[in-house]
């Protein structure tokens, strides 16, 4: 049996604050080997026979805590050698459920997914490293000290090793750095015998009321080594520089860096605050490397953003760039499947593919070629099979099915894609046959049946100098202006209306070798959507999938209006039809 401590009685002391109070809480619920004892006043006892410790049956009741004066507090092991073979438990959670507290994990699943919601850390990473739920803890009492309490300049005390650099940093800075608390509270463990009595004296250190009271802190040296390419000397300054200041300046040029030193560190406010400063920062020149980096880290709200603003810009934009060429096939397939996908018709976007993979096939060329230059490349492969189908081609089949084929209707456009052999020939009969039997029943698309999917797209790109904004489009001998007006400084109206082709300003552009439908009535379902990026974010606008009847007066021959509240420029607007069976 040992013997029995003496009780320290606490002497006349100022109440602590709210904020000491809530530290030391967490202290205890994060550590429940290390106790800071409260002020208490007890007595001594004035009669010891009353309850010997001769008459309490060994190991039946642990010896009381030492007290000590609140303003000097005190930690002691609670893990005494006398305490071992006694089972502990404390709840966690909202409920009654149980759990030893030496283990990071015992095997109680439920317990510790309970812990980790009422510490609000995830799951699964603590399955993965039970030691993380610990650090994590250890940062959030670092980090509430150093926003409570003013740290004053002093000598640094630890000493980073890393990319053949020597950085000096201060203790309570380096926790908001997961990676750099781990390596320190290691080195901390392996210079010592006693590494818990080192970690009583960091955390009395943080609990003391100014720097002078603190005790001191021994000056460590960590290393750490970074194999990241990504990662300079100056991402990785400003990284550490970010330790200490809240707001540090950062170039778009190092943005990426500091990305991937902030990873590295496990330096998670700097990490948002680099993502949110690519995804506001995504032009024809970085959406590849910011993609890239999004898929590396496994960033989704990063990976989104890209995909969001390639749908927008990929054919107005980035088709007319040089910079077409660094587009994943994989984003560019997942752009290529979503509904929101703008381009102005659908030959735009077939023109922007098959540029796509010209650029893919000639990594010399430097400057955007002409149509024709790229035409006459795929004129040049063997004609006894078409491009789709030859080795070149067959990995690129996923991407081109996803064009609507039936949407090019003029048959030069369909012309120019049967001499360039670039198609299955059964793709191209297919889609000859479809416009055939449709012109034949008087417009009736008998072979689309999904508005999302199958429509006919035609897009307007509302710039800020408009006004108005208009096009003429001919299907199937119908003709219909789709347009948009512009109100007011925020007000927007976008619809579409049918026209007569003796009332088009250039009638022979829209008619010539096309035909003319004289019925009085066409049976169109249409969707009409406008979206625009504002301070970051997309705002999408839409009207439900109406199907209605054109005729060639007023009101029959105007769609529903799209009207729209926004102060973001340019919009991109599409207008999305198909002729249903009349």
């Amino acid at each position: 049996m040992p013997p029995c401590p003496q009780p320290l009685v606490s002497t006349s002391t100022p109440a602590p604050s709210q904020a000491e109070t809530d530290l030391e809480q967490e202290v205890l619920r994060t550590f429940p080997d290390v106790a800071v004892v409260p002020t208490i006043q007890r007595p001594r006892a004035s009669s010891p026979a009353k309850t010997p410790w001769s008459r309490r049956r060994k190991g039946c009741f642990p010896p009381p805590a030492p007290v000590c004066n609140h303003h000097q507090p005190l930690f002691v092991k609670m893990l005494h050698p006398w305490y071992r073979g006694r089972l502990e438990r404390r709840m966690v959670g909202s409920t009654n459920r149980w759990r030893f507290p030496r283990e990071p994990f015992s095997g109680d699943l439920l317990g510790l997914s309970q812990m980790c919601k009422a510490l609000n850390v995830d799951f699964e990473e603590v399955l993965k490293d039970p030691d993380r739920l610990y650090v994590s803890q250890i940062q959030k009492i670092f980090s509430r000290n150093l926003k409570n309490k003013t740290i004053q300049s002093r000598e640094a005390d630890v000493i980073l090793k890393c990319l053949g650099s020597t950085w000096e940093l201060h203790q309570p800075h380096l926790f908001q750095s997961e990676t750099l608390a781990k390596l320190y509270l290691m080195a901390l463990s392996q210079g010592t015998t006693s590494p818990k009595k080192e970690l009583e004296r960091l955390l009395q250190a943080q609990l003391c009321g100014s720097v002078q009271e603190r005790p001191p802190i021994k000056k460590m040296i960590i290393s750490l080594k970074i194999n990241d390419p990504l990662v300079t000397k100056v991402a990785f300054a400003t990284a550490l520089k970010s330790l200490y200041l809240s707001e540090v300046e950062m170039n778009m040029d190092d943005v990426l860096g500091v990305l991937a030193s902030a990873h590295i560190l496990q330096f998670s406010s700097l990490f948002q605050r680099c993502v949110a400063m690519m995804m506001n920062g995504l032009t024809p020149t970085t959406i590849k490397s910011f993609y890239v980096a999004g898929c590396k880290y496994n960033e989704e709200q990063l990976i989104t953003a890209c995909e969001k603003w390639l749908e927008m810009n990929l054919v107005p934009l980035v088709g007319r760039q040089i910079h077409l060429r660094k587009i994943p096939q994989e984003l560019l397939h997942r752009v290529l499947r979503s509904p929101r996908l703008f381009t102005f018709n659908e030959f735009h976007l077939l023109k922007t593919l098959l540029l796509w993979v010209f650029l893919q096939l000639n990594h010399r060329i430097q400057t955007v070629p002409v149509h024709e230059t790229v035409l006459a490349f795929f004129n040049s492969f063997p004609k006894k099979y078409s491009f789709l189908d030859q080795d070149t081609g067959q990995s690129l089949v996923p991407l081109f099915l996803c064009v609507r084929l039936h949407g090019i209707i003029k048959g030069k456009n369909l012309e120019e894609l049967r001499h360039i052999n670039f198609f299955p020939e059964s793709w191209l009969i297919r889609v000859t046959a479809n416009h055939y039997h449709a012109l034949e029943s008087g417009g009736d698309m008998v072979h689309v049946k999904d508005l999302t999917t199958q429509a006919m797209r035609f897009g307007l790109l509302f710039n800020q100098e408009y006004t108005t904004h208009s096009e003429i489009i001919a299907v199937y001998g119908f003709f219909f202006e789709i347009k948009g007006i512009k109100q007011d400084t925020t007000s927007y109206s976008f619809y579409m209306q049918r026209v007569r082709h003796t009332d088009l300003e250039f009638p022979s552009s829209v008619c010539k070798h096309g035909p003319v439908s004289l019925r009085a009535e066409r049976l169109v379902k249409y969707e009409i959507r406008a979206q625009t990026l504002v301070d970051g974010k997309w705002q999408e606008f839409r009207t439900n999938q109406i199907t209605q009847k054109f005729g060639f007066v007023k009101p029959s021959c105007k769609s529903h209006a799209l009207k729209i509240q926004t102060v973001g420029i340019p919009i991109y607007v599409s207008f999305s039809f198909i002729f249903p069976i009349s």
